[in-house]
């Protein structure tokens, strides 16, 4: 039985982003609520934003700022959570990016819900873990602007 009084419209999947991670909460990561705990999901939108930076940076980099993060709906153990992201800003040795997470939740497979969404920055370090410069050579990243 759902705990929603009302059910939620379908999101529609985002088509201009790229699906980096899927993964699904276990009971280990609930919270003292039932629901899953926020600072796992802050994880996995950690990893999941890291992956299209990792592309451009070719070596170390380290999360230096998680700019916004909007918890929008509660998520579940047993949700297919759907982790989309895009790049929307390239420094000398940073990169933003934005990530949108959807939960097909456990009792309504094929529908979508979008709980959760974030700008994280990330920057390139060296071995020393100071900043470097990105690699600018075939830097060509879709739907960047500027």
């Amino acid at each position: 039985m759902s705990n929603e009084s009302s059910p939620r419209p379908e999101t529609p999947l985002p088509q201009d982003r790229e699906l980096v991670l899927k993964v699904i909460p276990m009971p280990a990561d609930t919270n003292g609520n039932g629901d899953i705990f926020g600072g796992w999901v802050m994880a996995q939108v950690d990893l999941a934003g890291a992956v299209l930076p990792a592309r451009y940076v070719r070596g170390r980099m380290a999360t230096v700022a998680v700019n916004q993060f909007i918890f929008k709906q509660p998520v579940r153990v047993g949700d297919i959570l759907s982790f989309f992201s895009h790049v929307t800003r390239v420094g000398n040795t940073s990169i933003t990016v934005q990530v949108e997470v959807f939960a097909e939740r456990f009792s309504a497979q094929g529908q979508y819900v979008k709980v959760t969404e974030a700008s994280l920055t990330y920057v390139a370090i060296d071995t020393e873990g100071k900043p470097r410069p990105i690699p600018k050579e075939g830097l060509n990243i879709p739907g960047l602007v500027g």
